[in-house]
């Protein structure tokens, strides 16, 4: 059975997010991932500026590029 301490929550942080204004629609998106078109994505209404409490993103390492095998390694 897990306990509280097992379980880490993230770390909330303010995020800048863009809203849609139509109130039949709940969509949202991070500023940052926004295309910029500031057009809802699910229902192409009116996004207005927002913040919401969201845990900060992971980002993640970029894979080393391999080196090429030569007929000397073993």
């Amino acid at each position: 059975m897990a306990t509280s301490e097992d379980i880490t929550k993230p770390k909330l942080l303010p995020t800048k997010i863009l809203k849609c204004k139509n109130p039949d629609c709940k969509a949202w998106v991070r500023d940052e991932m926004s295309s910029g078109d500031q057009l809802c994505p699910m229902c192409k209404g009116p996004m207005g500026r927002s913040m919401k409490h969201l845990p900060a993103l992971q980002k993640k390492a970029k894979p080393k590029p391999r080196k090429p095998k030569s007929e000397f390694d073993l």
